[in-house]
């Protein structure tokens, strides 16, 4: 369960900005909200979406949230001695050699974490992991450079795996690759952050994402509710043409030659998948159609909805970056349904989306408080802030005070063919 998330310094998020999934204490919509014995007594709340003007740096937020989730995954795994950290500092910031640094708090088993780091292009500075049993803070570890201390209750090869970690790479992300059995849990909870960046999403990519797993009925079942058609689908392999096996052989060819090994690529390089949806026609037939002839937003709701559904069964986290691209309202309104109830949502799973659609704002699954916003200042930084930030009252027409400008974040009213002066 994800309290909140903070970062500074990478690309426009030059200040130190935090996304709270923290309840607050207004009386709205109370059903929803998720409650542990480690979380605040508000609560923690299911969804939260951010609204801004284009460029405004909601998605780079949602990078931020990556690059934090993909240093523990493969900082150790991946890297090398001579590779540096791909982070993305403010790009006006006036000293370019500043450090970032992500955190981010959170419930696991009814315990409360806060794990984070500061890097810079090179190394990471700072690592350290915190765990609140009870309330009490304890110190599981604290990284300043390659100095490590460990606290008492963190069991494990803690000073071996130290050892192995680089100054490129993650004190987690090595003990994960070690078997440090209490710090794999921890990075596991992060490897549940599902993001969906993708609002294009081509017939192939669809395709090639279902090529070694099956799609989940619930995705068929959603797809049918909102009105699509869709009953049922075909999933079929067939071969490569001959032309294309050939070519494919010479290539296994010069990589055994250049190589001195022998390669040989994966039975499955040697098939091609294609998927088809049933729909059910008026005679009551169905009608198989190729993924290229139904809609853009079909295609996106296949591959999204299956981590959605995944997420749910294991109380993950889901972060969609424009929820709105390619969907109806109601659509939207669907996904955000899924989080906001206690019957499709036992487990606590929550959802970080951004989006331009204000119609979700009048939404009546939505409390003000999971209503973000995301503002660029005259320096290009980034301010994230909400809702609550404002006097409102229950029954406010939000949507029509957001597109109004009451709470910022709105694209700038000037003449739009006024020239940039170049002086």
């Amino acid at each position: 369960m994800l309290l909140d998330f903070t970062v500074t310094n990478h690309l426009s998020l030059e200040k130190t900005q935090t996304l709270s999934m923290v309840a607050s204490s207004l009386k709205d919509i109370q059903g929803a909200i998720l409650h542990s014995p480690a979380a605040p007594a508000a609560g923690v709340l299911p969804a939260v979406v951010i609204y801004g003007a284009n460029a405004s740096g909601k998605s780079n937020f949602i990078s931020a949230l990556r690059f934090f989730r993909k240093a523990i995954s493969t900082s150790h795994r991946l890297g090398n001695a001579e590779s540096g950290i791909p982070c993305s500092p403010f790009a006006f910031h006036p000293d370019i050699k500043a450090s970032s640094t992500f955190t981010a708090n959170f419930i696991l088993n009814d315990v409360r974490y806060q794990y984070g780091f500061e890097c810079d292009q090179d190394i990471f500075m700072k690592e350290w992991l915190l765990s609140f049993p009870n309330g009490t803070q304890r110190v599981l570890f604290n990284r300043d450079k390659q100095k490590f201390r460990f606290g008492r209750s963190l069991r494990g090869e803690n000073r071996v795996i130290s050892q192995l970690t680089r100054k490129n790479s993650l004190f987690l992300s090595a003990a994960v690759q070690n078997n440090h059995e209490e710090l794999t849990k921890i990075a596991f909870y992060f490897e549940t952050f599902a993001f969906n960046t993708e609002t294009n999403v081509k017939s192939l990519s669809v395709a090639q994402r279902f090529s070694k797993t099956d799609i989940d009925p619930r995705v068929i079942t959603f797809l049918n509710r909102i009105g699509t058609g869709i009953v049922s689908y075909k999933k079929t392999e067939n071969a490569f043409p001959e032309r294309v096996q050939a070519m494919q052989k010479d290539f296994a060819g010069v990589i055994a030659k250049y190589t001195n090994d022998e390669f040989s690529l994966p039975a499955e390089a040697h098939q091609q998948v294609s998927i088809e949806l049933e729909h059910q026609a008026a005679d009551g037939n169905r009608i198989s159609l190729a993924l290229e002839r139904e809609s853009s937003g079909t295609r996106r709701l296949l591959v999204m909805l299956g981590p959605i559904f995944k997420a749910l069964d294991g109380g993950g986290v889901v972060i969609i970056d424009e929820l709105g691209a390619n969907l109806h309202t109601q659509v939207c309104e669907a996904i955000l349904a899924l989080f906001c109830s206690k019957e499709t949502n036992p487990l606590g799973a929550q959802l970080v989306a951004t989006t331009h659609d204000t119609n979700l704002l009048r939404s009546e699954l939505l409390r003000r408080d999971q209503i973000w916003f995301a503002e660029k200042d005259s320096d290009g930084a980034t301010e994230i802030y909400p809702l609550t930030d404002f006097k409102t009252r229950k029954g406010d027409n939000i949507e029509k005070g957001y597109v109004q400008g009451r709470y910022g974040a709105v694209p700038f009213s000037g003449d739009p063919l006024q020239t940039v002066d170049s002086e």
